[in-house]
């Protein structure tokens, strides 16, 4: 099942440093199958407020993004966008092929008092 690091960063001010992170991200995350899916590119908000940027990378598995993100070659570079670029930062599995989102809803009619 795949999975993904999706960011939400803020807006930060340019620094060498961080021009140095985006050279070297792909080299960290390609022998883990990983690619961008989104970077760089500008978004919508629909609803709520969402400042600053997107930025999200596949991966094949959990097991891939978490060894990504534990890998020494990324903890090397983290710093040089952490010091300049406030975020949060998240892996999350994608669903299965074949989800049904019905069997969700059904969950939660299961789970509601009885009237």
């Amino acid at each position: 099942m795949p999975a993904y690091a999706i960011a939400h960063l803020q807006e930060a001010a340019p620094h060498p440093e961080i021009a140095e992170y985006i050279e070297r991200i792909t080299s960290t995350f390609e022998p883990y199958g990983g690619h961008f899916l989104v970077h760089a590119t500008p978004h919508e908000v629909k609803e709520g407020s969402w400042p600053g940027h997107v930025v999200v990378i596949g991966f094949p598995g959990i097991a891939e993004a978490r060894a990504w993100w534990e890998s020494p070659a990324y903890q090397e570079i983290a710093p040089l966008r952490s010091r300049h670029i406030v975020g949060d930062i998240i892996l999350v599995e994608g669903v299965p092929e074949g989800y049904d989102p019905a069997a969700t809803a059904n969950s939660i009619r299961e789970s509601l008092p009885s009237e």
